[in-house]
């Protein structure tokens, strides 16, 4: 009889159907593609070009990385340095010559290095040299234009070298300082300012200064920049970062120093403003004191230098945060800060047509404001602390009480994290 039983397995896996799992192939990493795309550098004979390639690579490792990554930038550096000398090529030696045109300082000695030993055996880019990184720009003339309120000023820098051209940046005050765009013109930009700018716009007249310090200007701006999250993503800025800094490094100055108003020059302004604006009551003054708070404190072209986006900064944001104010003040404060900032900017000579905007800002805002102010989540530390001194009773204005009220809280929120 034939036996229909199945055979056993005797461990063989039955067979199936399926396919056999493909694996995504991993993207490739930034290193490689650079690498890839730097073929086209090997035959350029324009240095500026080379730069601003290799500034955009950079540009895009720094605004892709994590808060917590702090040399984005260099760490691109060494895996390209690596790969280009673990396998030379001409266009690895081009993208190393580039890279070492606009690369952080802390790179060059590296990419120099790595430059002389692929040099033996590859032949470097014509635009390399034909033009040193050391000699290929000569800053000839530097300008600075302003607006009429000074929250925005645009720098402007005339190189002369293989292929002439104008460094310009916008660097806004608002908030802090901080660059906006950053662009390569054509030679001569500072010249055809005026006509570029027409009537209709907010005045922004334009004067020459020297190169140093315009130079320094930038730097100082991009330092700002660069450690404010998150970090500016405008195309034209994140290309040309690496340049400019290429261009300004040099200059750097300290950090500033911020020299608080004296307390006569601050005594001087409130009593000018409640006399001349009939505003000489104690709720005026209070608030005309925050307002030089706030201008000491955040306005980097001084306590009196309004534009329309400090009042809705002012309004929307540091108010809300920061200030107390009782029933009194608040329904005071429209009227009271149009009316100071009608006294600021005439205190810095702006013109009257320019003043408006600054004011009508102020009921622009006001509806936000209401909104922000009485919103508890958006209150910070020293907004809670003060509305707490408040509460019970202490007048903020007694430096001393305020002290020990704040003793007090102090010791009581510490006796309640030693409760079981």
């Amino acid at each position: 009889m034939m036996d229909w039983s199945m055979p056993k397995s005797r461990g063989r896996r039955k067979a199936t159907n399926s396919k056999p799992v493909r694996r995504s192939p991993l993207p490739p990493r930034r290193s490689d593609l650079l690498l890839r795309d730097a073929r086209q550098l090997t035959g350029l004979a324009d240095p500026l070009i080379a730069e601003t390639w290799a500034s955009n690579w950079l540009g895009q490792a720094w605004v892709s990385a994590e808060l917590s990554e702090r040399e984005p930038e260099h760490r691109l550096c060494m895996e390209v340095t690596g790969r280009a000398s673990t396998t030379p090529s001409p266009h690895g030696l081009a993208a190393i010559a580039a890279l070492a045109r606009v690369a952080p300082a802390t790179d060059l000695a590296m990419l120099a290095e790595t430059i002389d030993i692929l040099q033996e055996t590859q032949p470097l880019p014509p635009w390399h040299t034909a033009a040193s990184a050391d000699t290929a720009w000569t800053a000839t003339s530097a300008w600075r234009a302003v607006d009429v309120w000074d929250s925005e000023n645009v720098l402007l820098i005339d190189y002369d070298g293989a292929h002439p051209h104008t460094l310009m940046a916008q660097v806004l005050k608002p908030g802090g300082l901080m660059i906006g765009k950053i662009a390569i013109l054509e030679p001569g930009a500072a010249a055809q300012w005026d006509q570029q700018h027409g009537s209709d716009e907010v005045p922004m007249p334009i004067s020459q200064a020297p190169a140093p310090e315009v130079l320094a200007d930038l730097a100082d701006a991009l330092r700002t920049t660069d450690i404010t999250w998150p970090r500016n993503d405008d195309e034209d800025f994140v290309d040309n970062r690496a340049l400019a800094w290429s261009r300004c490094r040099d200059h750097l100055p300290g950090w500033p120093e911020r020299d608080s108003l004296p307390e006569a020059e601050r005594d001087r302004l409130i009593q000018q403003f409640t006399t001349t604006h009939d505003r000489d009551d104690e709720v005026s003054r209070s608030l005309a004191e925050l307002f030089l708070d706030y201008g000491e404190g955040y306005i980097i072209s001084g306590p009196l230098a309004w534009s329309p986006d400090e009042v809705m900064l002012l309004l929307t944001d540091w108010l809300p945060r920061k200030a107390v104010l009782d029933a009194a003040q608040r329904a005071a404060l429209p009227d009271v800060l149009r009316r100071w900032l009608a006294y600021a900017l005439d205190q810095r000579g702006v013109d009257p047509r320019w003043i408006t905007p600054v004011v009508d800002a102020v009921d622009t805002h006001l509806r936000e404001f209401a909104r922000a102010f009485d919103d508890d989540t958006s209150w910070g530390p020293a907004k809670q602390i003060a509305a707490a001194l408040t509460d019970r009773g202490i007048d903020l204005t007694d430096r001393e009480a305020v002290d020990d009220a704040i003793r007090v809280l102090n010791a009581e929120q510490l006796a309640r994290r030693l409760l079981p």
